[in-house]
């Protein structure tokens, strides 16, 4: 494994990833929530927002074996009951972090039909890993499992007790994360890869590319 590459997806993730979790706060923020600023998480600094296994330890193990890549970060504290639009406010706080990672792949998709870096070249490297990491950071928060931001849209539409139960899975946060990476990882990556592919295959209709 080229370590170039490593180095060059520690730093897409850590971009990729800070937005992540700043556009949560943020629009937490803008929903009427101070807790993300009140905790000094409202910032764009990579260091308030990395988590050592989710962040860095889980995407470099998944680039080293070559599987799609995904991750996560540290929470944003953010408090449902003082947004507005109650359960529907906190489901566009949790879309606000895999919307930047899907608009970030978009944008880098954009460049790279712009500038068509020649293959092989550092910005075609960056661009290719910008993309894939940014879909992959996309379809794995939207996946609707507790504590992952899509089941933040689940909750809003689900009945009361369907809520209850996953209040009570997502206490176990980034365990059960670790136990579905572990446990179910092959099926995760099957699904992610088919995912990534038809996005990208949107993108290209998008841009005209054949």
């Amino acid at each position: 494994m080229d370590v170039a590459y490593l180095v060059t997806v520690l730093v897409v993730i850590l971009i990729s990833m800070t937005l992540h979790e700043a556009m949560h706060g943020f629009m937490a923020y803008w929903l009427g929530d101070d807790t993300a600023k009140m905790e000094g998480r409202l910032t764009l600094n990579p260091l308030k927002h990395i988590d050592p296994f989710m962040t860095i330890l889980l995407p470099i193990m998944l680039a080293l074996i070559k599987a799609p890549i995904f991750g996560g970060a540290k929470p944003v504290p953010f408090n449902p009951a003082r947004v507005r639009g109650e359960e529907w406010g906190a489901a566009l706080v949790a879309l606000a972090g895999p919307l930047t990672n899907f608009l970030l792949a978009f944008a880098g998709y954009g460049l790279f039909v712009l500038v068509l870096p020649k293959e092989g070249s550092l910005l075609y490297t960056f661009l290719t890993t910008h993309i894939g990491v940014n879909l992959g950071f996309f379809v794995f928060n939207m996946l609707p499992i507790p504590p992952l931001d899509g089941s933040r849209v689940l909750y809003a539409l689900a009945p009361d007790f369907v809520r209850r139960g996953m209040e009570a899975i997502e206490r176990y946060g980034t365990l059960l994360v670790f136990a579905i990476v572990i446990l179910a990882g092959g099926l995760v990556g099957s699904f992610m890869s088919v995912a990534i592919g038809f996005i990208v295959h949107l993108f290209a209709a998008i841009f005209n590319v054949r």
